[in-house]
């Protein structure tokens, strides 16, 4: 008799926080896994830093990639593995989601490009502008046309895969969001952030903000919530449901 259990959504680390910030507001798997919601399916964390197997595409109904303070141009070993592993993720087309190393990540498995952003840093709250391509799409057609939210990145998609339909941007980083095939997407913001974490994000990078001519006070002060960039984790949760319930339908 088969299984007809759902298959785990699966929470792919592949990295930490700062250690205090850890101690008293969690790290990234469970800020993701507390703004999925409520969720209808197994969730596992995995971390192929650690040496933990990514499994097959068929084997899940769908996955995240968290951030990192690592660089996807360094190419580490895990990294371009997991690399390699997204790839056939997207080639399958399970459900997958890339949270700024993770969205970075996605763009050069696919034949595009990562690297150290041209303008430096991007830290705190700022407004991300959807494109046209978004009113179509099942994860970010329901956010109004402009929105708030957190990001933290030194590094970005420089150049997005071929074939990458372009969501959102704003004037300092064009690929704020992206799409590959049907169900892949790439956020180069932080969903999973709050406001408090972000101001910690804030005061841990002031003195490389201020060596670039930025005010750490004033992008502090900025600080906001993000509901609507975080509701996106709780939307692409119903959309991993919605697939993996469709699987399971006899054809």
């Amino acid at each position: 008799m088969e299984d007809s259990s759902p298959r785990p959504l699966a929470i792919v680390k592949v990295g930490d926080t700062f250690g205090h910030l850890r101690e008293t507001h969690g790290d990234f798997e469970q800020w993701v896994g507390d703004r999925l919601g409520p969720v209808g399916l197994p969730v596992v964390v995995l971390d192929p830093r650690r040496g933990d197997t990514l499994p097959a595409p068929n084997r899940l109904s769908g996955a995240i990639v968290t951030g990192s303070h690592a660089m996807v141009s360094h190419r580490e070993d895990w990294s371009e593995s997991t690399a390699e592993w997204i790839a056939q993720l997207v080639a399958h087309g399970t459900p997958m989601l890339g949270i700024c190393y993770g969205h970075q990540l996605l763009a050069h498995a696919l034949g595009g490009e990562a690297g150290d952003h041209p303008g430096g840093p991007e830290v705190g709250t700022v407004d991300v502008a959807l494109t046209p391509a978004a009113a179509g799409d099942p994860l970010l057609q329901a956010l109004p046309a402009h929105f708030k939210a957190q990001v933290v990145h030194w590094q970005s998609a420089l150049r997005l895969p071929p074939h990458a339909v372009h969501l959102a941007g704003n004037a300092f980083e064009p690929h704020q969001a992206f799409r590959v095939g049907p169900r892949a997407w790439g956020l180069q913001f932080h969903p999973e952030f709050d406001d408090a974490v972000m101001r910690v994000y804030v005061d841990r990078s002031a003195g490389e903000l201020r060596s670039r001519g930025f005010d750490p006070s004033a992008l502090r002060d900025q600080v906001a919530p993000t509901p609507e960039a975080t509701a996106l984790l709780r939307r692409f949760a119903a959309i991993t449901e919605a697939h993996e319930t469709a699987c399971a339908l006899p054809a």
